[in-house]
């Protein structure tokens, strides 16, 4: 019981001090701290697919799923996020000069 506190405590204040380090984030890096972000869960879904595969119990097998899951989705929406915010920087169509042969 004593270590389930400790680890309730630690987990608790690494939301305090993930918030806070979020908040404090400037726009402008924003773009390349996602693509950290991004790095890092995919170290996190070979980390999800070693446990998963191993399968010492079902629940880890279960857990090991589920976080290659989730690790995914935050990939494949980190991309996504990147990618709009990098086409934000791009000229439109309307503002390309016309290039026409005469």
């Amino acid at each position: 019981m004593e270590a389930f506190v400790a680890a309730l405590t630690v987990f608790v204040l690494a939301i305090f001090l993930g918030f806070e380090v979020i908040t404090k984030v400037p726009p402008t890096l924003h773009t390349p701290l996602m693509s950290g972000s991004n790095a890092i869960s995919g170290i996190t879904i070979l980390g999800a697919i070693l446990s998963a595969g191993a399968q010492h119990t079902t629940l880890s097998a279960v857990l090991g799923t589920l976080a290659v899951a989730l690790a995914t989705i935050n990939v494949v929406g980190g991309f996504l996020v990147t990618n709009r915010m990098l086409q934000m920087f791009k000229p439109s169509r309307r503002e390309l000069p016309d290039r026409q042969v005469k």
